[in-house]
């Protein structure tokens, strides 16, 4: 990728005052893009605003000659996400990329889970990710109308845990599963627009992921939030060629992930019985990444 791979690019990044949304953030602005710092600044839980991280992070890509702007607007309130998207096109002329990225956590066991505390999750992670989509695709569509569309790219943050679930986090990895639906049927709807849609499941360490310790001094740090940005950058070229694909990034790895697949299609004469069902099913059941092996451990 040249530096300038982005250039003449503009692009909003949420929740990009710290962690993984800081580091693409910069990575973009590095590679020519200007970039709308969104970020609320509250804490892990959503609590507060502080508009300090977003400044920091803008003042950061203005001293290498980059272009930037801060922006504080709360990304799960519908009228407050089309506000953010009117910045971007106000401040720099246009949108081509949206980085959703801005989350919070709520973990409790299930059994014990609150309603606001399933509710605060699945508003910014899943609200969040989908009102700025929303009225990007809308200016996207008024684009390519009126003749001037220009590759728009929206990159969404899934998880580990939505794709294979997590202890403790039944809010969390609801909607992060959730977001790889929403992408995937943005990607076909953008696709008469010229618009790309894909899903990135980082690993890296950040606020919300606090078990991944730093390496050794001198060695090669896997869970660095830099080492997802390329991955990010790379989704939002103009010529990218990728849509509707999810992707697991960490470290210098890269996987794409294959789409749902049938792993067993039994049939029978007309309709199953019960007892037929036991006989012919229940040995043939895939293994559940992770839960197999604790049932197992249990039993």
């Amino acid at each position: 990728m040249s530096a300038l791979a982005l250039d003449g690019r503009v692009a909003i990044v949420t929740g990009a005052g710290r962690g993984l949304g800081r580091a693409y953030a910069l990575a973009l602005a590095a590679h020519g893009a200007a970039v709308v710092v969104n970020d609320l600044g509250g804490d892990l839980q959503g609590n507060g605003i502080d508009p300090s991280p977003a400044q920091e992070v803008v003042a950061e890509i203005e001293a290498t000659g980059g272009r930037a702007v801060v922006s504080g607007h709360d990304v799960s309130d519908w009228k407050q996400a089309a506000d953010l998207v009117a910045q971007a096109i106000d401040t720099f002329g246009a949108l081509q990329v949206l980085v959703n990225n801005a989350g919070i956590l709520r973990d409790r066991l299930f059994a014990n889970m609150a309603e606001e505390e399933w509710d605060a999750v699945i508003r910014v992670h899943l609200k969040g990710h989908a009102a700025p989509a929303r009225h990007a695709m809308n200016y996207w569509r008024n684009e390519a109308k009126a003749g001037r569309g220009k590759a728009g790219s929206i990159v969404h943050t899934t998880s580990l845990a939505g794709l294979v679930g997590n202890f403790g986090q039944a809010n969390y990895a609801a909607a992060k599963l959730a977001v790889v639906g929403l992408s995937r049927t943005l990607a076909l709807e953008g696709v008469k627009y010229g618009v790309r849609s894909n899903a990135v499941s980082p690993s890296a360490r950040t606020r919300i992921e606090t078990s991944l310790k730093p390496p050794p001094a001198g060695q090669f740090d896997v869970f660095a939030p830099e080492n997802v940005a390329p991955l990010i950058c790379w989704l939002a070229m103009e010529d990218c060629p990728a849509t509707g694909q999810v992707f697991q990034a960490y470290g210098n790895r890269v996987e794409v992930i294959a789409p749902s697949a049938i792993a067993v299609d039994i049939r029978t004469e007309g309709c199953w019985r019960v007892a037929d069902l036991s006989r012919v099913l229940a040995g043939r059941l895939p293994r559940q990444p992770g839960l197999t092996d604790f049932v197992e451990e249990l039993a």
